[in-house]
């Protein structure tokens, strides 16, 4: 019995998720003609049609469309095979595909990744970022081996290491602070002149949830696309929003009028997390890198894999000025 190639599995998910024949073959690094003789000798293997051609539009088949679902699932199978294999060797070097939601990406990986290099210099770190569900589903797919995102939130059938709770806090206009005590009840927040992110963003679903108010909707509210956009109308007096500890932390208010209340509610709070892939071979790295970015926001960085020169045990924490440097 012929079965079909890896290579044809991947031009047929590559087609079923750009839609377009020209992307595709971009994202394969081969030309339109080739993606296309891959496909047509799958279809010639499974003896069934897959997609329908025409001049505009890719359209696959319900039998099409079983398949790629189908080679989703085979390819992270064969992905993980070759994980396995290298997880045996040393821990944390070569690819590891890490996705990051907008609003943690910015603010907490240039505080991590120099000393990752240092520490782990043969980990080859290709980072996406995106909106949670968007990652959540690339995770799933095995386009990404584990996501950094915010729960509580749902992101399937996934196994997830605790990082750090991180505070929500009021921002408002330093000239409305005369009438704000110095910590907010969420109650006291004008709904009318609520500012939150759009929708797609979970940073949306936790605000909303550390006001705790019944009367407060989404769509009420007026959206931003980024938390820098936030600030900026908060800054030119156009409402109030919620603000993650961790940016303002990282300076997002710098060279603004913008200022920060903590808040009263218990719900005030997002908890960072890593999360990957139930029954992933990888999990022991993945708990290994989640122990990382703890020690690294603390200041202080675990020690490389030992085999190198002047290598430390797995584990060992020392300070982040005495990590040795990449080679």
């Amino acid at each position: 019995m012929n079965l079909p190639t890896i290579k044809q599995l991947q031009y047929l998910t590559t087609l079923y998720e750009h839609g377009h024949f020209g992307r595709a073959a971009d994202a394969c690094f081969v030309t339109q003609s080739t993606l296309s003789a891959g496909l047509r000798e799958l279809e010639a293997v499974l003896d069934a049609t897959l997609v329908e051609r025409t001049k505009r539009v890719v359209r696959f088949t319900p039998l099409g469309e079983k398949v790629a679902r189908k080679a989703y699932n085979v390819l992270r199978e064969v992905t993980e095979i070759a994980q396995l294999a290298r997880a045996a060797g040393r821990p944390l070097a070569g690819e590891l595909r890490l996705g990051v939601i907008p609003t943690i990406a910015p603010f907490f990986l240039p505080k991590v990744l120099p000393a990752l290099r240092r520490s782990y210099p043969d980990l080859k770190l290709y980072l996406r970022e995106e909106m949670s569900h968007v990652a959540c589903d690339a995770l799933m797919r095995g386009q990404l081996d584990c996501v950094l995102l915010a729960l509580p939130y749902g992101c399937g059938d996934v196994e997830a290491a605790e990082l750090f709770d991180d505070e929500l806090m009021a921002a408002l206009h330093e000239e409305e602070t005369h009438s704000v005590p110095e910590t907010v009840n969420p109650a006291d927040l004008d709904s009318d002149h609520m500012l939150l992110l759009e929708d797609g963003h979970c940073l949306r679903n936790h605000a909303l949830a550390a006001c705790d108010r019944p009367d407060l909707r989404g769509e009420r509210a007026i959206l931003g696309t980024s938390l820098h956009t936030l600030v900026q109308m908060v800054d030119n007096q156009l409402g109030v929003t919620l603000l993650p500890k961790m940016a303002v932390d990282a300076g997002i208010l710098d060279g603004t009028h913008v200022v920060t209340r903590p808040l009263t509610s218990a719900n005030a709070k997002r908890r960072i997390a890593l999360v990957w892939r139930r029954k992933s071979p990888r999990e022991d790295e993945f708990r290994l890198l989640a122990n990382f970015f703890i020690a690294a926001r603390d200041g202080s960085v675990p020690a490389p894999v030992e085999g190198g020169e002047g290598s430390r045990r797995v584990g060992e924490v020392v300070p982040a000025g005495d990590s040795p440097q990449a080679g």
